[in-house]
């Protein structure tokens, strides 16, 4: 099946999590602080990471963001903490879903199909390691994006989306299309998140931001800033910007 990192210090829940998923077939590496986390996921390339949140060394959201420093491995939170802010800190620093505990082991199992089904999405045969749009470049293998070789500072989600429109640049992506390969197969119809983050991107991009068209009721582009065929702005009306909360996914 899989082989799957559990990262938790409780060693009863590690124990019953460890012998439930191992008798579904996959692989189980454990790890019991934050630090080792991290490097067992660069020793033994796990499919996917379940990570609970309280770690004696270091949080939890710090290991979803150094692992995403150069890692698209999916991350799944375990917390105890069920309270939005705890939820949209985790997911905005890489995380790809999050289970409050306590949590029943078929909920667990389905989660973990999702992002193991995600995971396999994000990076396709034959991908191009770097895609250059304008003054954007986007590398993939490193997971950074730059405007004339300045570093961008985007969340986990920020840059998948904008690295799911450079891996088909050119071409009109869906609502749809962005929703499932970006959010996962449970979303498909929330149009107003991709509208908070192509709000966020354009400003990240600054004069770059053109490059980022939107194509109403329909999706999103990324094209050549010389190219003035289509939009370059978010336009009035259904398609128009809204308050970040509403993405707070």
């Amino acid at each position: 099946m899989a082989r799957l990192l559990l990262v938790d210090d409780d060693p009863a829940l590690v124990r019953a999590l460890r012998i439930a998923l191992t008798a579904r077939g996959h692989d189980v590496v454990v790890a019991r602080t934050g630090e080792d986390a991290v490097a067992q996921v660069a020793l033994t390339q796990p499919d996917a990471v379940v990570l609970d949140l309280g770690l004696p060394d270091i949080d939890g959201i710090d290991v979803c963001r150094r692992v995403r420093q150069w890692s698209d491995v999916p991350l799944v939170v375990l917390s105890a903490a069920g309270d939005e802010e705890h939820k949209v800190a985790a997911l905005d620093s890489g995380a790809d879903d999050y289970v409050t505990k306590p949590f029943g082991m078929a909920e667990l199992q389905a989660r973990l199909r999702v992002a193991l089904r995600h995971g396999a999405a994000r990076t396709q045969p034959g991908d191009p390691a770097e895609v250059s749009v304008g003054r954007l470049q986007v590398d993939l293998a490193h997971h950074t994006a730059t405007v004339d070789g300045a570093v961008l500072d985007l969340t986990a989600r920020e840059f998948d989306l904008l690295a799911y429109l450079a891996r088909h640049a050119g071409k009109v992506c869906t609502h749809h299309m962005l929703l499932q390969a970006v959010w996962g197969p449970g979303f498909g119809t929330e149009s107003n998140y991709l509208r908070v983050y192509a709000h966020r991107l354009r400003r990240k991009l600054g004069p770059a931001g053109a490059v980022l068209r939107t194509h109403p009721g329909i999706g999103y582009q990324l094209a050549d800033d010389t190219d003035q065929s289509s939009p370059a702005t978010e336009p009035s009306g259904p398609d128009s910007p809204v308050p970040p909360r509403a993405a707070a996914d």
